[in-house]
């Protein structure tokens, strides 16, 4: 449990992985980085690597093609990871939602903290969405 509590007290870092997105919801990610949203202030920074990630931010449908590259991004991730769905298509499948290359939702392939609905969704609800999958995790670290 030590370790949980010491990975939640610094700034999280975020890996962001695209799985066949259209990349609007990659351009919402990019506009947080931006001055004018600057999300480094509250620490948070993208991260090069899985492996020193302490959130993993998903865009994009997930498709038949990715689903074993979901799976191991996630299995090579430090745990606890926090996994946040951003945009329609990661949270549900969008418009492909039962389409014959769409056979799963993100959810049912790995496990999902947070999701941030929308098409694309704000930089504001990107925030406010990462911010509330952090303090969801130290609530549940504090009462254990």
């Amino acid at each position: 449990m030590k370790l949980r509590l010491k990975a939640l007290t610094k700034s999280p870092w975020v890996y962001h992985l695209s799985t066949a997105s259209c990349n609007n919801c990659d351009i919402e990610i990019l506009d947080v980085l931006t001055p004018r949203y600057d999300v480094e202030r509250f620490g948070a920074i993208l991260a090069g690597s899985i492996r020193h990630a302490d959130v993993l931010l998903v865009t994009g449908a997930v498709n038949r093609k990715c689903i074993p590259r979901v799976k191991e991004i996630y299995e090579q991730a430090p745990k606890p990871i926090l996994v946040v769905a951003v945009g329609a298509c990661a949270c549900g499948g969008g418009i492909f939602r039962d389409s014959y290359n769409h056979p799963t939702t993100l959810d049912q392939v790995i496990p999902v903290d947070v999701y941030i609905p929308g098409c694309p969704p704000k930089p504001e609800a990107i925030i406010a969405g990462i911010v509330k999958g952090i303090e969801k995790l130290k609530k549940v670290d504090s009462r254990q």
